[in-house]
Order: C-alpha cells, then structure tokens, then sequence
C-alpha cells in the first residue's frame, strides 16, 4: 500500500474515532433527557466518568484481553500483558496494512467504553454512584474484552465452521452492555412509584428536547461507529455501509411509531426515538452485508421489536427508565440473527452460528454480571437509601442541582 492510501485510511479510522467519542454526550444527553430533573447531575457524571474508565482500562488491559495475539486462534482467554505492548519507534505504518498501532486502540478503546455507558441508563435514578463505577471498571476492563476476543480477537466463536460474524458490534458492544443492564436492573428493582398496586406508572422524563438532541447526536455519530469499522477508507464499502445505517435507523423509526400507534393509539416521541436507535443497533452486526431493502426491513422490524420489548419488560417488572435493555439487548439479538437471514451470508449454517454466538456471549455477560452485582449488594449495597430516591441522588450524591434557579426551596 502507498503512503497516501495509508495516510487517507489512517485519517478515515481516527475521524471515526472521533464520531464514536462523540456519541458519549449523545447518551449523556438522552439519559439525562429520560430522567428525572432530580437526578440529572448524576446521569451527566456517570457519563463522563464512563469514558475515562474505558479509556484507562483499555489501555491497561482490556487491549491485551482482546487482541492477545499470536497463538490464541480458537481460544477462550489470552492475556498480551498489562499496558500498551508499541511496536519499536514513532512510526507504527508496519503494523497493518491499512492503519497504525496506536490508531487501532484508540478506535477500539471508544468501542469499549459504550458497552458501561448502555448500563448506565437501565440503572439510572437509584443506583448507588461508587457500586457502579466499581462495576464498570470490572465490565469494561475484563467482561466486555474477552467476550470481544472471541469474534474480533480469533477466539472460538472465530473459528466456527460458518464464523460468526458481528461487523460492528450489535452483539459484542450493544448486547453486551444489554446484559449488563438486565442484570442490573433486576438486582436493584422498581424505582420508587413506578409499579403500583399491579399497574404500571408512567414516570416521564423532565426534558424530551434534550433527549431528541440526544438521540440525533447518537444517529451522527453512528456513521462513525459502523463505517469506522470497515477499518479502511475504501470508497464504495464506506459508503454503502452510511446508506444501510441512515436507512436502518430512518426505518427503525417508523417501525416504533406504527407499533406504537397500534399499542397506545398516540404518537409516542420516546418510541420513535428509541425507534431509530433500534434500527442503528440492528443494522450494526450486517451493516457490510445488506441490500437496502434489507436494511430497511431489518430496521423496520427493530423499531418495532424495541416498542413490544419496553412493553414486556414492564409486565415483567424490570424498570429500565431509558429503555437501554430494549434498544441494546433485544434488537442487537435482531440485528446479529439477521447476519444469517439476510444478506450475503444468509444460510442455516450461518444462522446456527449467530445463534452459539448469541447464547455463548449471552452467557457469559450474565454470569460475570450477577457475580459482581451480586456481591457489591452483599457487601456495600448497590442501591440508595429510600429518601436518597425520593429526593434525588443529585443532592444526596452530588450536593448540586442541575437546575438550581428551579430547585424546590425547604
């Protein structure tokens, strides 16, 4: 490759770096719009906090965890060793025909902090600040990492006779973090008022703009998150992979407002946001693979899976103030079984592979996540106190309001 061809696709991976980063004031943004005024502080800190923990354990660790290197082809865990291993000298052009050492992790390590950043909603308004930090260190720096070795490192999963196949992390990143956040979710229970006597409570969030702006900063940022991933500039894949994200995400729309219409009988504007993140999510695993129709379907069919999930996990008594589990969880479980209904690689063979991939993942998030949630329950409690939740972990957390020209005087 030319020193210009490697210049141009060096560039293309860090713009998208810089779009994947990006998309942390996105969820900040949508989080902090779902939610109560009252805990807005807290959101916003989470959401901060999160990227510099994925910066930092990925670079200690979670790298090394993912990509061990030689020798671990069709493994289940490798270890490169602590810290950044750099090639010799300031010029890393050797170490891939397409982009730099350094390049590559910190494209990856934006990857790694989203998957903290989905649990953080499920969870919102009643989670203990320090509990959650603590697991996010563990689940960025250990779950999501060796989960990821074995797709994108050539573990196992790799090594299948059809491999299983995730293009930009509808399972390794989005689902991942929708494990993390059912469990969480479940072992923290209900916020106060929202399931009472066997009825569901609408607790509406205190600033839709803010959410809109969100979920929009999301989509932008997307086309980093999916066509960063063809891990080149290579005109005619980029650019086929912008078309079947925008129009996923268009179609994941108006899948959540026909199903939401039909469920409720009014135009829901959570819905339809949660609608077009449910397309993104959708399209992430096959984004590479799809026709345009088959991303307008497959995204079609998200929007409208993520409108019934909200609806289940309601009856079902999880709280999820956001909907991360929905949009993360169950339409990145679409978007992967749609690698092997759809596109280039649509087959039965394929299709079983998607599906071990799914369960072996699955599995695994759930395990890691229990046990660690589990035992901070046992130990410092992951939950606030009741009054700490009726008046708002912002204060009680925090000592701030986020709005305070507007905060209730005592």
């Amino acid at each position: 490759m030319n020193q210009e061809l490697f210049t141009i696709n060096n560039l293309w991976i860090l713009v998208a770096t810089i779009l994947v980063f990006i998309m942390h004031l996105g969820f900040a943004a949508l989080e902090a719009g779902m939610t109560r005024a009252k805990n807005t502080v807290n959101i916003l800190f989470k959401n901060t906090i999160i990227p510099a923990i994925g910066l930092i354990t990925y670079a200690y660790v979670g790298f090394n965890l993912m990509y061990p290197g030689e020798g671990f082809d069709g493994g289940f865990f490798g270890f490169a060793g602590f810290g950044l291993s750099l090639p010799d000298g300031w010029d890393t052009s050797a170490y891939d025909e397409g982009y730099t050492f350094f390049t590559d992790f910190i494209f990856q390590a934006m990857f790694a902090a989203t998957a903290a950043t989905i649990v953080s909603g499920a969870v919102a308004e009643r989670i203990k600040l320090g509990p959650f930090l603590f697991f996010s260190f563990l689940y960025v720096g250990i779950c999501y990492p060796i989960t990821g070795s074995w797709v994108w490192g050539g573990g196992f999963l790799d090594t299948l006779s059809s491999p299983f196949v995730d293009f930009a992390g509808s399972t390794l990143v989005h689902s991942v973090g929708g494990w993390g956040a059912l469990i969480g979710a479940y072992l923290l229970g209900p916020r106060i008022g929202k399931y009472k006597d066997g009825k569901i409570s609408a607790i509406p969030g205190h600033n839709l703009p803010l959410a809109t702006f969100g979920v929009f900063l999301l989509w932008f940022g997307w086309f980093g998150f999916n066509g960063g991933s063809v891990l080149s500039a290579d005109p005619g894949e980029v650019s086929s992979v912008f078309v079947t994200t925008a129009l996923a995400a268009a179609s994941g729309a108006f899948g959540a407002l026909i199903a939401s219409y039909l469920k409720f009988k009014n135009y829901d504007i959570t819905m339809v946001l949660n609608g077009i993140l449910a397309g993104l999510v959708s399209i992430t695993a096959g984004a590479d693979l799809m026709s345009v129709n088959e991303a307008c379907l497959i995204g079609f069919i998200g929007g409208a899976l993520v409108v019934f999930s909200v609806v289940f996990f309601d009856k079902v008594k999880i709280d999820d103030p956001v909907g991360a589990i929905s949009v993360h969880l169950t339409c990145g479980v679409w978007g992967t079984l749609a690698v092997g209904i759809f596109g280039d690689l649509a087959g039965g063979a394929q299709l079983l592979s998607q599906t071990i991939g799914i369960v072996a993942i699955g599995a695994f998030c759930v395990v890691f996540s229990f046990i660690v949630f589990f035992l901070l329950k046992k130990t410092s409690g992951i939950r606030v106190d009741e009054l700490e939740e009726v008046e708002g972990l912002d204060i009680n957390e925090h000592g701030m309001h986020a709005y305070p020209d507007f905060a209730t005087k005592e």
